[in-house]
């Protein structure tokens, strides 16, 4: 792909720009009138649900036209083999350094006591008591109930599975196959045309998320419970920059270089609490960096189901946290087991708010009588959720953006000169004008 000189957008024309200015006004609202704050999480409702309208047909048209783009099944059966192996490789360094740093540090024996209050922990308990778990209800659950089902009940592994099938029947259709892709590949089109109108709603998002956040919680809590948000940041920064580091050198390019490329993302994510709100400009962006369309296309919507870093540390860091807070011993050989179920129950976690602290409480209850973990003591942690859902979700996010740069080098499918011109100089990609070249040739061809 050869380099194009761009003309250098104003500051003010940035969308990081004005993310970054509504996160610090809504930091200060949330501050300074907690009561009206702590009702704006709509907004940020509101934002994310937005982008989820768009996600599963996004995915849907761009793993089938990623496929189909592949021209041979076993090909596309080599991806996805190796994506999966790359993917079940991260999140289980990912679960054994949340326990590791939690058993040294030991955020359950620190801090300000604090009791378990039963009530605080109904509501979440009892959406756990719903969710699938083990290897059973992990492979029961790929299955959607209907064909429509996967796209409308919001569940991106389903609409994953529904994708792949397509694919593969229409890769065995031959010449007629081909217009199939052709219409595919239009939705998908008209898909980044809607989610570029609807990024212009990221920076209110943010602004309600971080006001919510702030006005709702304030420091109150944190300074009881500052251990384990402390020890939970430090591990994420820490399997960032260490393990993702690590596999991003050995992979030919710079990670630092690489989160400079992803700061849009970031900060959306920072201001939202969801990694979903920016699987769409994932696609676009990590396409245009020289990853080949067909990898983007299957690598990301997997990893937001099957790569969920910064989850699976929040799984075991929060497990052991509440066996030491309630004064509970549990051994290594039971929290080794505790680590092997979690690292089913993390697959298929949506990237949405809550779903972490709905999947840890659904692992204690389903290890309960092998633990002794109490499950009712999901309710220590209720309260700073939502503050550690922010590291959490720009882990996840990150996580799913150097795997699949990794994934298409270990494909040969990557343009390593293009990935360096846009890591030295990310100007040289704008996601908007993409959306909109998209759209563009779309309604040029009609």
């Amino acid at each position: 792909m050869a380099t194009t000189a761009v003309a250098r957008k104003p500051i003010y024309k940035h969308l990081y720009f004005w993310v970054v200015v509504s996160i610090l006004l809504g930091a200060a609202f949330g501050w300074f009138f907690p009561k009206p704050a702590s009702e704006m999480k709509w907004l940020a409702d509101l934002f994310v649900a937005l982008v989820k309208m768009v996600i599963a047909p996004t995915i849907f048209a761009t793993i089938v036209v990623g496929i189909a783009g592949l021209g041979n099944l076993a090909k596309a059966g080599g991806l996805a083999g190796r994506t999966i192996l790359y993917f079940t490789a991260m999140t289980t360094v990912a679960l054994t350094i949340g326990l590791i740093v939690v058993n040294v540090v030991a955020p359950g024996h620190h801090g300000g006591e604090v009791k378990v209050n039963p009530d605080a922990a109904a509501e979440t308990l009892k959406a756990a008591s719903t969710a699938e778990t083990g290897v059973t209800g992990f492979i029961l659950g790929l299955v959607p109930k209907s064909f429509v089902s996967a796209f409308t009940d919001g569940q991106l592994i389903q609409v994953l599975v529904v994708a792949i099938l397509v694919a593969v029947a229409v890769a065995g259709m031959g010449e007629r196959g081909k217009r199939v892709v052709g219409a595919v590949d239009t939705l998908a089109k008209v898909m980044f045309g809607v989610i570029k109108i609807v990024m212009y709603a990221a920076p209110i998002g943010a602004f309600g998320g971080i006001a919510y956040t702030v006005g709702k919680f304030g420091a109150g809590i944190l300074t009881k419970l500052l251990w384990l948000m402390g020890s939970f940041y430090v591990t994420c920064l820490l399997f960032i920059l260490v393990v993702l580091g690590t596999v991003c050198y050995f992979a030919g390019f710079s990670l630092l270089k690489l989160l400079r490329y992803m700061k849009d993302e970031i900060l959306i994510v920072l201001g939202t609490s969801s990694s979903e709100s920016v699987l769409p400009r994932m696609l676009v962006k990590l396409e245009a960096a020289g990853a080949d369309k067909s990898v983007v296309g299957l690598t990301i919507p997997t990893g937001y189901s099957f790569n969920l870093d910064g989850t699976c540390i929040y799984l075991t860091m929060g497990a052991v946290f509440i066996a030491q807070a309630t004064g509970h011993d549990v051994s290594l050989g039971v929290q080794i087991g505790l680590l092997l179920f979690m690292l089913i129950a993390s697959k298929g976690a949506a990237g949405v708010t809550g779903a972490g602290l709905v999947t840890l409480a659904a692992s204690l209850q389903a290890f309960e009588a092998n633990s002794a973990i109490p499950a009712v003591g999901i309710a220590l942690i209720v309260g700073i959720d939502r503050f550690m859902s922010e590291a959490r979700a720009i882990t996840n996010v990150i996580g799913n953006g150097v795997g699949s740069l990794v994934v298409a080098r270990w494909q040969g499918q990557l343009d390593r000169d293009r990935l360096k011109e846009v890591l030295d100089d990310p100007d040289l990609v704008d996601v908007d004008d993409l959306m909109a070249k998209h759209h563009a040739e779309t309604a040029a061809a009609h």
